[in-house]
This record gives C-alpha cells, sequence and structure tokens, in this order.
C-alpha cells in the first residue's frame, strides 16, 4: 500500500483551491460536497465559479498566488495551468506542513483525491496511487452500478438506532451479528425499496423481542476456488467479510486468504500428502468447539468444499451436534485450471464425458479404479497426483490407453504462477519431473488436451 487512505473532516474549514478554470471547478465541487469553507485565489473565474460565488458558495480572493494565502488553510490544491505556479504552491503548503494536491502532477503532492461514490454518509474512495486514474474511475463505474443510491438511508438507519442496540447487547460481537442481520435481511431491502417507516417500526419491534444473542455460532463450508479471487461467488466473499475466525487450508491462495475480514482470527490447518497440521478428525473438532463457542467460523477450502474437499466429512460432525451451517460451493480445480490451460474438459469430438478422481486414497495408495479411466471419448482429471504421477500413467497405459495419449499436467492454475506441462502418457512423468513441477497441481488426460495449443488464452508471463 503506497498511501494511507483516510477521511478528513472539512466541515467550516478553510480550504484553498489556487486557479479558476475548469479543473478548480471540479476540484470546488467536491470541497462543497463536504461541507468546506472554499477560497479561490485568482485573477479570473470561469462562469461556473462566478456563479457559485454569486450564491455566495465560495469566497474569491482576485490575485496572483502568494503564500500567505494559505494561512489558516487545512488543505490547498492547486489547479493552474502554469507550472511554476503549482510548483509555488506546493513549496509553500509544504513549509507550512499544509496537505497540498496538485493536479496531475504527483510529485508535487502530499495527498490525492480518489474516485468517489457517494452514499453519504456511507462513502467510499478509490485510488491508484497514480499509477492509472482511468482504471480507478472505471472502478468507481462498477461499484456505482453495484450499490444503490438508498443505501445512505441504510447507513442513516443505523446510527438513529445505534445506542439502543448497543443498550441492548452488551458485547461487540452480539451488536456485530445482529447488525449484519439486520442489514442483510427484510429490513435493510424495505429501506432499499423506499420503505423507511415500515422498515423503522419493524427494527422497533425486533428490539423489543430479540433475545440477547448468544451461542448463535454457524459455520460456512466455502469453496474459495482454484486460485483466482475474482473467481469467488458473490456470496463466498460475503461470509468471508462477516466471519470472526477462518480455518483455511493449503490451497487456498493468498490472494483469496486477503480477502477474508481483517480482523477475523487466522487458524491454518493445511494439508499435503502425509502432512497435516491438523488430523482431519482434530479439524471436525475445532469447527464444532468454535461454532459452540458463538462464533461464526469460515472453512474456507480451495475449489469445492464437495469435490476432494472432504466437506461431507466435517457437515457430518456438524449435523450429529445440531450446529447450523451454510455450504458455499466453489469453482473446481478441475473446471478452473482447465479453462485458464486452455484445455475442455468435454467436446463433441473428442470426449462426452469427464471422470474427476483423486491421485491417492485415504491409505496413501494410487489403486484406482483404472479399468473405469480408460474408457474411450473422456476426459480424465486426477486431483493431487504429482507425486505418483510416474505409476498412475504406467497404469493408464498398461489398463489399455495408449502410450500417445495426450495429457497435461497444469502448476497452480488460474494464478499469475501457472505453468502447464503437455506430453503423452509416455513421457508426462519425465517431463513433469524436468519442468520441477510443484504442488498443486492438477492431471488432465484425454484428446481434448490436443485443443490447448489452439485454445490457450491465459499466459501469465505476458499479463504480468
Amino acid at each position: 500500500m503506497h498511501a494511507l487512505p483516510i477521511f478528513m473532516s472539512l466541515q467550516g474549514r478553510r480550504c484553498v483551491v489556487v486557479g479558476g478554470g475548469d479543473v478548480a471547478t471540479r476540484k470546488v465541487t467536491m470541497l462543497l460536497k463536504a461541507e468546506a469553507a472554499v477560497d479561490i485565489v485568482s485573477p479570473e473565474l470561469c462562469a461556473e465559479l462566478a456563479e457559485l460565488e454569486s450564491q455566495q458558495k465560495l469566497s474569491h480572493i482576485p490575485a496572483l498566488f502568494s503564500p500567505e494565502h494559505l494561512d489558516g488553510a487545512v488543505i490547498v490544491i492547486a489547479a493552474t495551468d502554469d507550472e511554476a505556479t503549482n510548483i509555488a504552491v506546493s513549496v509553500a503548503a509544504k513549509a507550512r506542513n499544509i496537505p497540498v494536491n496538485v493536479v496531475d502532477a504527483p510529485a508535487l503532492c502530499t495527498f490525492t483525491t480518489a474516485a468517489i461514490v457517494d452514499r453519504s454518509p456511507i462513502v467510499i474512495a478509490i485510488s491508484s496511487s497514480n499509477a492509472s486514474p482511468v482504471l480507478a474511475r472505471l472502478i468507481r463505474t462498477r461499484i456505482e452500478t453495484m450499490i444503490p443510491s438508498t443505501y445512505g438511508r441504510l447507513a442513516a438507519l443505523a446510527a438513529d438506532f445505534r445506542d439502543r442496540v448497543k443498550q441492548r447487547f452488551l458485547t461487540t460481537q452480539q451488536r456485530r451479528i445482529f447488525w449484519e442481520d439486520v442489514l442483510q435481511g427484510p429490513i435493510a431491502e424495505q429501506v432499499l425499496s423506499g420503505q423507511e417507516p415500515a422498515a423503522r417500526l419493524a427494527l422497533e419491534k425486533l428490539l423489543e423481542h430479540e433475545s440477547p444473542m448468544q451461542n448463535k455460532g454457524e459455520v460456512y463450508l466455502v469453496g474459495g476456488g482454484p486460485g483466482d479471487p475474482d473467481l469467488l461467488t458473490f456470496r463466498a466473499l460475503r461470509l468471508m467479510q462477516q466471519a470472526d475466525v477462518a480455518i483455511y487450508d493449503k490451497l487456498v491462495s493468498k490472494e483469496v486468504l486477503n480477502l477474508v475480514r481483517r480482523d477475523a482470527e487466522m487458524i491454518y490447518v493445511g494439508k499435503a500428502r502425509d502432512q497435516h497440521t491438523l488430523p482431519q478428525d482434530e479439524i471436525n473438532q475445532l469447527l464444532l468447539r468454535l461454532a459452540k463457542e458463538g462464533k461464526r467460523v469460515l472453512r474456507l477450502k480451495g475449489g469445492d468444499p464437495f469435490i476432494f474437499g472432504r466437506g461431507g466429512e466435517e457437515i457430518e460432525t456438524l449435523m450429529e451436534h445440531g450446529v447450523p451451517f451454510q455450504v458455499v460451493p466453489g469453482i473446481t480445480a478441475a473446471t478452473g485450471v482447465s479453462s485458464y490451460a486452455g484445455i475442455p474438459l468435454t467436446h463433441r469430438d473428442y470426449a462426452q464425458s469427464c471422470i474427476f478422481t483423486t491421485g491417492h486414497l485415504k491409505d496413501g495408495t494410487v489403486d484406482l479404479d483404472w479399468p473405469a479411466l480408460v474408457r474411450p471419448k473422456q476426459t480424465v482429471v486426477i486431483y493431487m497426483g504429482l507425486v505418483g504421477i510416474e505409476q498412475i500413467c504406467q497404469q493408464l497405459i498398461a489398463h489399455g490407453l495408449s502410450p500417445d495419449m495426450p495429457a497435461a499436467v497444469v502448476q497452480q492454475g488460474t494464478t499469475s504462477k501457472q505453468r502447464v506441462v503437455v506430453a503423452d502418457l509416455a513421457t508426462l512423468a519425465e517431463k513433469v519431473g524436468q519442468a520441477e513441477m510443484k504442488p498443486p497441481c492438477l492431471t488432465i488426460v484425454g484428446e481434448v488436451v490436443k485443443l490447448r495449443e489452439k485454445l490457450a488464452w491465459f499466459d501469465p508471463d505476458k499479463s504480468n
């Protein structure tokens, strides 16, 4: 993070803008929205600024800039087309320890203005640290379409009831859970649809009858996808943001973990072949204990929790003890990784079915259902098969697949570290060894692998 995002209260405080043209107008408009007392230093004003002056919304100092104009200012913005003036403003402001912004001159600034989504009192600021202001504005546009204009009313409702909720619920966790339920439930929908009186009445009744929220723990079994955070579902992201504690494994990417609520407790229970930070039974008991303590527990898994993610084993324990839970499917490695590798799992000319299998069983062997894996016109996707890749290839050939059958191994698919090795079954293990491939890897076997040469579209080296 190159800059600290902060929000400064400017109500009634003197802010100086040097310049009287169109660029200055944009900055003045922003300051007036923040209810600042704006003084403009400029020999002349454009028509729009002159109109604002006539309405007594700002003060005009009709002069060339002088350092004394900054006395008493809390921030200053230079918005002239004269480089010497802009430099002088920057030097004078820095000498007085006044935050200064010089439009389109990052080197002269001590602060920058952001692209803003205004849902007052909710305000969202997006900055690219001057790397790409256009991109920041494009992101703002996307956010604008996602957040209703009435979100400000929802925040105002919460502010009106804040003290009463604080009196009603004694702990921070109880209050947070209460507000999360309200702000994501029917009351919030009433506000967003313009039924604010009904929402206030419903909130009044809820506070009268709601008992203190104790032992309302819950487990969220969430699929974190194959690595790229953009592949998360909306529901997964929402639950990741409201969890008290996150339990995650080795296959969850750093980029996905960064989206978990910042103050959530993070517990790593990663698994690798023959190496377990916590045995599965202990993970099951950990989920159970934390939920019974009243916590909202995020069980975050790579891919999909029900495809080689042991999600079924975990919810069995929760169901036996009556602990509420949610399961959020994720894009499994088979679909995500194959797509980013340019290998469709089915194709009318090559494969009419697809089978997923694990590269090793619970006892650590690779004694798979080989006859089922060598059927014609199908694609075989092998999870966790890197360690046994040589034996897997030998067995597939021994049970009927051609040594020339195309195959691929994809390492850290969908991420910036994606690597792909393509070969035939006879040489795949050797080439994987030469490439020094490391977990997590996915193996794809079938005629569809031929299509990668034509369909490969994701090249992390070119995207960096």
